[in-house]
Protein backbone atom coordinates (compact mmCIF):
# COMPACT_ATOMS: atom_id res chain seq x y z
CA UNK A 1 0.00 0.00 0.00
CA UNK A 2 1.43 3.47 -1.21
CA UNK A 3 0.52 6.57 1.40
CA UNK A 4 1.27 9.37 2.73
CA UNK A 5 0.41 11.49 5.93
CA UNK A 6 -1.86 14.30 5.87
CA UNK A 7 -3.31 17.11 7.97
CA UNK A 8 -6.67 18.37 8.28
CA UNK A 9 -7.04 21.90 7.56
CA UNK A 10 -10.30 23.52 7.21
CA UNK A 11 -13.86 21.86 7.81
CA UNK A 12 -17.22 22.58 6.48
CA UNK A 13 -20.77 21.82 6.29
CA UNK A 14 -22.92 23.18 3.22
CA UNK A 15 -26.32 22.55 2.18
CA UNK A 16 -26.36 21.86 -1.65
CA UNK A 17 -29.13 24.02 -4.09
CA UNK A 18 -32.40 22.41 -5.39
CA UNK A 19 -32.00 22.00 -9.67
CA UNK A 20 -28.39 21.80 -9.40
CA UNK A 21 -26.12 18.80 -10.35
CA UNK A 22 -24.92 17.03 -7.02
CA UNK A 23 -21.31 16.01 -8.08
CA UNK A 24 -20.46 19.61 -10.07
CA UNK A 25 -21.86 21.98 -6.92
CA UNK A 26 -19.04 19.63 -5.26
CA UNK A 27 -16.33 21.20 -7.79
CA UNK A 28 -17.41 24.71 -8.00
CA UNK A 29 -17.05 25.02 -3.53
CA UNK A 30 -13.89 23.56 -4.16
CA UNK A 31 -12.37 26.10 -6.51
CA UNK A 32 -14.31 28.81 -4.75
CA UNK A 33 -12.48 27.50 -1.22
CA UNK A 34 -9.34 26.96 -3.38
CA UNK A 35 -9.84 23.42 -2.25
CA UNK A 36 -6.41 21.10 -3.63
CA UNK A 37 -7.20 17.72 -1.24
CA UNK A 38 -10.46 16.66 1.00
CA UNK A 39 -12.76 14.14 1.85
CA UNK A 40 -16.46 14.50 1.81
CA UNK A 41 -19.61 12.71 2.84
CA UNK A 42 -23.13 13.52 2.34
CA UNK A 43 -26.78 12.32 2.27
CA UNK A 44 -30.33 14.00 0.78
CA UNK A 45 -32.54 13.10 -2.00
CA UNK A 46 -31.94 13.57 -6.20
CA UNK A 47 -34.71 12.87 -8.89
CA UNK A 48 -32.80 11.46 -11.35
CA UNK A 49 -28.82 10.32 -11.53
CA UNK A 50 -26.30 8.72 -13.73
CA UNK A 51 -23.86 6.36 -11.88
CA UNK A 52 -20.81 4.38 -13.82
CA UNK A 53 -19.97 1.18 -13.39
CA UNK A 54 -16.16 -0.04 -13.78
CA UNK A 55 -16.17 -3.60 -15.74
CA UNK A 56 -12.91 -4.52 -14.74
CA UNK A 57 -11.85 -6.79 -17.25
CA UNK A 58 -12.88 -4.59 -20.14
CA UNK A 59 -11.45 -1.30 -18.04
CA UNK A 60 -13.99 0.72 -18.56
CA UNK A 61 -16.97 2.61 -17.16
CA UNK A 62 -20.59 2.15 -18.45
CA UNK A 63 -23.38 4.30 -17.44
CA UNK A 64 -26.15 3.00 -16.04
CA UNK A 65 -28.86 6.34 -16.09
CA UNK A 66 -31.83 6.64 -14.10
CA UNK A 67 -34.99 9.08 -14.42
CA UNK A 68 -36.40 8.84 -10.69
CA UNK A 69 -36.76 10.21 -7.42
CA UNK A 70 -34.11 8.70 -4.99
CA UNK A 71 -33.41 9.11 -1.50
CA UNK A 72 -29.41 9.77 -0.84
CA UNK A 73 -28.54 7.38 1.89
CA UNK A 74 -24.84 8.04 1.71
CA UNK A 75 -22.61 10.33 -0.73
CA UNK A 76 -18.97 9.78 0.20
CA UNK A 77 -15.88 10.50 -1.69
CA UNK A 78 -12.61 13.11 -2.28
CA UNK A 79 -11.65 16.02 -3.82
CA UNK A 80 -8.53 16.21 -6.05
CA UNK A 81 -7.19 17.42 -9.28
CA UNK A 82 -7.77 15.22 -12.33
CA UNK A 83 -6.03 17.00 -15.70
CA UNK A 84 -5.78 20.50 -13.67
CA UNK A 85 -9.02 20.65 -12.96
CA UNK A 86 -10.90 19.64 -9.31
CA UNK A 87 -12.81 16.58 -9.45
CA UNK A 88 -14.98 15.63 -6.48
CA UNK A 89 -14.73 11.34 -7.05
CA UNK A 90 -17.99 10.37 -5.84
CA UNK A 91 -19.67 7.15 -4.34
CA UNK A 92 -23.45 6.95 -4.03
CA UNK A 93 -25.92 4.64 -2.29
CA UNK A 94 -29.35 5.60 -3.71
CA UNK A 95 -32.72 4.19 -2.37
CA UNK A 96 -36.37 3.88 -3.69
CA UNK A 97 -39.66 4.15 -2.47
CA UNK A 98 -39.66 0.71 -1.87
CA UNK A 99 -36.69 0.22 -0.39
CA UNK A 100 -34.48 -1.36 -2.90
CA UNK A 101 -30.93 0.38 -3.71
CA UNK A 102 -28.99 1.58 -6.37
CA UNK A 103 -25.27 2.85 -6.49
CA UNK A 104 -21.96 3.10 -8.04
CA UNK A 105 -19.43 6.12 -9.24
CA UNK A 106 -21.61 9.33 -9.54
CA UNK A 107 -21.18 11.00 -12.40
CA UNK A 108 -24.40 13.38 -12.39
CA UNK A 109 -27.55 13.59 -10.60
CA UNK A 110 -30.30 16.84 -10.56
CA UNK A 111 -30.39 17.51 -6.55
CA UNK A 112 -33.39 17.80 -4.68
CA UNK A 113 -32.00 18.47 -1.20
CA UNK A 114 -28.25 17.98 0.23
CA UNK A 115 -26.31 18.00 2.95
CA UNK A 116 -22.73 17.82 3.17
CA UNK A 117 -19.62 17.66 5.31
CA UNK A 118 -15.85 18.54 4.16
CA UNK A 119 -12.86 17.94 5.98
CA UNK A 120 -9.80 19.58 3.55
CA UNK A 121 -6.40 18.26 3.79
CA UNK A 122 -3.04 20.01 3.72
CA UNK A 123 -1.99 18.28 0.47
CA UNK A 124 -2.36 19.03 -3.18
CA UNK A 125 -3.36 15.48 -4.81
CA UNK A 126 -3.03 14.72 -8.80
CA UNK A 127 -4.78 11.98 -9.80
CA UNK A 128 -2.11 10.05 -12.72
CA UNK A 129 -3.19 7.58 -15.13
CA UNK A 130 -2.32 3.55 -13.89
CA UNK A 131 -1.42 1.53 -16.15
CA UNK A 132 -2.47 -1.63 -14.40
CA UNK A 133 -6.27 -0.69 -13.09
CA UNK A 134 -6.40 2.20 -16.07
CA UNK A 135 -7.71 4.18 -13.99
CA UNK A 136 -6.93 8.10 -13.06
CA UNK A 137 -5.16 7.44 -9.11
CA UNK A 138 -3.05 9.40 -6.70
CA UNK A 139 0.57 8.74 -6.88
CA UNK A 140 0.82 8.13 -3.39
Amino acid sequence: MDYQRVEGDREFVARLEHGRDWREQIEAFADAEGIDAAFFFGLGAVQDATVFFYDQDEQEYYPVEFDEPFEVTTALGNISHLEGDRFAHTHVTLSREDGSMVGGHLDSATTFAGELYVREFDAHLEREHDETTDLDLWPL
